[in-house]
């Protein structure tokens, strides 16, 4: 079959592409941008890509495609769209697709939750593969542990970050609930993606459609110290529920160690000791919860705990998640993914954790569809509290444009007359701003979900100069 998708740069829909050209289809894919290194990883995969969403592209193919899958970017008013909609040619979503053409003969595991998805999809995906399972999978990311994002694979089992995000333009329920797992895990639940949801309790009515389709054999790892999910829970479950979380009342809980290690405890009795590798980048109280979710999901399809530590012993985490990407003068800067106030706190509480007393300066990009509509914006202030200094960066013009006033927002990091905050709307300025306040033993943080201007290395090269 000739599968032709619909914005398929994108880490989900590129992950399609891949598993699809792996199960023996002719992959062929467009997209308004199309640029490395997703588009690299295709090319080299055998898809053939086409700048753009011009209807005249239909015009290349010998034969039509036999399907369209299409990507969540696309919407009513898209050239391309358009011309398939009124040719009356056939289309589908990807979640979709990826549900009836693949998981509906797997064992599903299936990682749900605000925060955390990409790195404990990664954390068990790693745990399965460690232990001989070859599972498919798609994270939404790139695990280091791994070469590509997106894998067929060959047993039974299939890991997949499963996203609340609307599926198409044609169907606004969430991914997720295409899916269908048997091993459904819940790793935390707060509002945002305020753009498709009005607020926190029709985020919440999706995940409960998301519990719906567990099965009763099936298991919902929950983490319990989650009211939302707790309201999720309490609207029914069908299936067994096992709690996650730091206190032992919950059925799998853990002791902090030094060096961010920790014992997991399984119905109050010690199970398994997880020990990081020292190049692992992993760190903080959020990621302990990750593993700890992600041991509960591989018990349930026979993995022992101390199989999953030894696993976890050797696990690398995934690229943006405190990756460092150079140092210069004694100076490191680093990169996460980090754009929500929740997940902002724990980055840098993580960094800080590694860091000591070190100084850390925080550098920020506001840029999720949430944070541009204001929604978080008083959560801002209280997010970045750990770091010394904070540079913010809004552009003034443009669709990245912010509509709040970002120094506004800061000004309460700013008191006794010590202005450590501080925003700007030219990034050159705020990276000679950085340079200049940057010293030898520094750590500098920079948060973004976007590519942030290249705003890495263009730190490190005023550093070095």
């Amino acid at each position: 079959m000739h599968i032709h998708i619909l914005g398929i740069c994108g880490t989900f829909m590129g992950g399609i592409a891949a598993i699809a050209r792996q199960a023996g289809h002719r992959v062929t894919g467009c997209d308004a941008n199309v640029y490395p290194p997703m588009s690299t990883q295709l090319q080299a995969q055998g898809i053939e890509l086409i700048e753009g969403f011009s209807p005249d592209q239909l015009l290349q193919f010998e034969t039509l495609p036999d399907l369209f899958v299409i990507g969540n970017v696309v919407s009513r008013g898209n050239p391309l769209m358009e011309a398939i909609l009124n040719q009356g040619l056939p289309y589908i979503s990807g979640p979709q697709w990826l549900g009836e053409q693949v998981l509906y003969t797997r064992h599903v595991l299936a990682v749900a939750g605000t925060h955390g998805k990409t790195t404990t999809s990664a954390m068990l995906t790693w745990i399965l593969e460690f232990n001989g399972y070859k599972p498919g999978y798609l994270i939404g990311g790139v695990p280091l542990n791994f070469t590509v994002s997106a894998h067929l694979g060959e047993s039974q089992y299939f890991v997949i970050e499963a996203d609340e995000y609307d599926t198409a333009f044609f169907d606004k329920r969430s991914k997720f609930v295409h899916y269908r797992p048997r091993t459904a895990l819940l790793n935390n639940l707060e509002f945002d993606h305020a753009d498709i949801f009005a607020d926190l309790a029709a985020i919440e009515t999706q995940f409960h459609h998301l519990v719906r389709t567990v099965p009763s054999d099936g298991l919902l790892v929950v983490n319990g110290e989650e009211p939302a999910l707790e309201r999720v829970v309490t609207r029914g479950a069908w299936a067994p529920v096992e709690r996650f979380g730091q206190a032992a009342i919950n059925e799998w809980s853990f002791i902090a160690q030094e060096s961010d290690g920790f014992i997991v405890k399984k119905s109050g009795n010690e199970v398994a000791t997880v020990k990081w590798a020292p190049d692992s980048g992993v760190m903080g109280r959020h990621n302990q919860l990750n593993a700890l979710a992600a041991i509960a999901a591989a018990n349930h399809i026979g993995i022992s705990p101390e199989n999953s530590a030894r696993a976890l012993a050797t696990f690398k985490n995934v690229k943006r998640r405190l990756e460092t990407i150079g140092v210069a003068n004694d100076i490191t800067v680093y990169d996460d993914f980090a754009h929500h106030p929740t997940a902002i706190t724990t980055t840098v509480d993580g960094l800080r954790r590694r860091v000591g007393k070190a100084r850390i300066l925080a550098i920020l990009e506001p840029r999720s569809n949430t944070m541009k509509l204001g929604v978080m914006k008083a959560q801002l202030p209280l997010s970045l509290e750990a770091a010394d200094n904070i540079f913010a960066y809004g552009a003034s013009t443009g669709k990245e444009s912010l509509g709040w006033d970002l120094n506004e927002v800061l000004a309460p990091l700013n008191t006794s007359g010590h202005s450590r905050a501080k925003a700007f709307d030219d990034l050159n300025a705020l990276v000679a701003a950085v340079a200049k306040e940057a010293k030898p033993g520094d750590h500098i943080l920079v948060m973004s979900n976007g590519g942030f201007g290249g705003v890495h290395q263009k730190i490190l090269k005023a550093l070095a100069e």
